[in-house]
């Protein structure tokens, strides 16, 4: 018997599988509207993604959305749920359903739907009954990716498990089975884009799933502290040369080549100043979060990062207050 989601994998996983299908699909996101749990008619019928291309004629670069046509209905099974053979039947029919319910006839036609599949791991009683009851057959595309032959509708479905781990990371760690080197690629991968909201909404519930992995791995903290330091590094130069730059231009304007030089040296003093201030403070509101999320309490936290207490209690109680805020709105609250 199909086992039955709970309202709590559905508020746990599929915000963050939503906000995952975009981090995928970013190369083509110009081209794509993405709707999460599009209701159908009426009844309490949604479909758990529908992806809509603006643009038909322009293909999908990544690896997952090859198959894409018009209007893509992806269906997402979480990491402790399976694809059984009456969820293939649910989908398909929801997909018709989905081209019926519009108040103009055929005004979606039946070329333009794809169905995706989502699921950990492999479905093999759905392959067996595709195999056997519809005569259909399976081709892997890449590893994790297999195409359904048969169908007049164009059907894929994406193991996770088995995706690579250089093309689909994301995807592939969105699971509560995280090993120790995928949590570090992952981090890894997250410090390039921290203000991004997709990337914090997937880290934050691929954490909370594999707390053990985190809290096991002793020298994570070291690792991420190294990771931090070196990026800081790196884009505290990159900030500071692209505003010094800019102002730069802007006053060359207005003084001679003299003033221009007196002018850079004091704006990389300011900026400089500014910009140390800012990204050391979202540096700190990011791994005080870390911790929060590890429930760590002020004391334990304040002896890791090798401070006092009252150092950190003004930034400690901002992320401890907030804990649903992401690192800007955490830094517009601390810098009030």
């Amino acid at each position: 018997m199909e086992q039955k989601k709970t309202e709590t994998d559905k508020t746990y996983w599929h915000p963050a599988f939503f906000a995952d299908i975009q981090i995928e699909l970013a190369e083509d996101a110009d081209n794509l509207e993405f709707e999460s749990e599009h209701q159908l008619g009426t009844n309490p019928m949604e479909i758990d993604v529908l992806v809509i291309k603006k643009e038909t004629s322009a293909p999908i670069k990544k690896n997952i959305g090859k198959i894409f046509r018009k209007y893509n209905i992806i269906e997402y099974k979480s990491p402790d749920d399976s694809l059984s053979v009456d969820d293939f039947y649910k989908v398909y029919g929801y997909t018709c359903f989905y081209k019926a319910d519009v108040p103009l006839a055929n005004s979606i036609p039946i070329q333009e739907l794809t169905i995706t599949f989502v699921t950990g791991a492999c479905p093999k009683s759905l392959i067996r009954h595709l195999k056997q009851e519809r005569h259909y057959s399976l081709e892997k595309m890449e590893p994790g990716i297999y195409l359904v032959h048969g169908d007049f509708l164009p059907i894929q479905i994406i193991v996770t498990k088995k995706l690579s781990k250089q093309k689909n990371l994301w995807l592939k760690s969105l699971t509560n089975k995280l090993d120790t080197v995928s949590a570090q690629d992952l981090i890894t991968d997250y410090l390039d884009h921290p203000e991004n909201k997709l990337y914090q909404s997937v880290i934050t519930t691929i954490m909370r799933a594999n707390q053990k992995i985190f809290k096991e791995v002793n020298s994570m903290d070291d690792i991420v502290m190294e990771i931090v330091q070196e990026k800081f590094d790196r884009k505290l130069k990159e900030a500071v040369d692209r505003e010094v730059k800019k102002k730069v231009e802007i006053a060359t304007e207005e003084v001679t080549q003299q003033v221009t030089q007196q002018v850079t040296q004091q704006v990389t003093q300011q900026v400089t100043q500014q910009v140390t201030q800012k990204t050391k403070l979202m540096d700190l509101l990011s791994l005080i979060q870390k911790k929060c999320i590890k429930n760590k309490p002020l004391s334990v936290i304040a002896d890791e990062l090798e401070s006092e207490p009252n150092d950190l209690r003004f930034v400690y109680n901002i992320v401890f207050q907030n804990p649903g805020k992401s690192i800007d709105e955490l830094y517009e609250l601390a810098a009030k």
